[in-house]
């Protein structure tokens, strides 16, 4: 063993390589759990805390989430946005990547309830844990899926460090489109 050696952030163990999140929902950060500290938030009745275990599953939604006016009121600048529901308040936040990291859109979120009914799989989210994660790209097909929310800051941090000039370039386009290829192999 190094002295480089990721830790545990719950009990300091040395962590296993891929090891599992969990969210810390009263501060709204992830934590990185060794296998036996992750086991102990997993199960049934166990995401009820303040510590709750990020899934590892991912699905695709067939069915376009968001009309073009509903996007535009939204106020999302770009079209790549994930949303989940804040386990400390009950409401759905939005955030969406670019160069400072994941921001939060503060606009009202009245298309969300819209959604929650026409789609019964983002009516089931689970708090703090996934995201629905869409994609709006111009000239294809919208993508989305539910993804754990580790995924989203993965994603976030992607875009953080390959963006730039004002547009984030082509770089940064193509790492967004090989990181959206390994949802589609993962839902697959």
């Amino acid at each position: 063993m190094n002295g480089n050696a990721a830790r545990c952030e719950l009990c300091a163990g040395t962590l296993d390589e891929p090891h599992r999140h969990v969210v810390d929902a009263a501060d709204r950060r992830l934590l990185c759990a060794c296998r036996a500290c992750s086991t102990l938030f997993f199960g049934p009745g166990a995401n009820t805390g303040r510590f709750k275990g990020v899934p590892t599953h991912y699905e695709a939604i067939p069915s376009p989430l968001f009309s073009d006016a509903q996007w535009d009121a939204l106020g999302i600048p770009i079209g790549l946005a994930f949303f989940f529901k804040n386990g400390s308040n009950g409401q759905v936040s939005a955030f969406y990547p670019g160069p400072g990291g994941a921001t939060e859109s503060l606009l009202p979120l009245d298309a969300w309830h819209d959604l929650a009914l026409r789609e019964p799989r983002v009516a089931r989210l689970s708090e703090d844990v996934e995201a629905v994660l869409v994609y709006r790209r111009r000239g294809a097909a919208t993508r989305a899926y539910v993804v754990p929310i580790d995924a989203c800051y993965e994603l976030a941090g992607l875009v953080r460090t390959t963006w730039n000039g004002i547009s984030g370039g082509d770089e940064v386009d193509a790492e967004i489109e090989r990181f959206f290829q390994r949802i589609e192999e993962l839902v697959a």
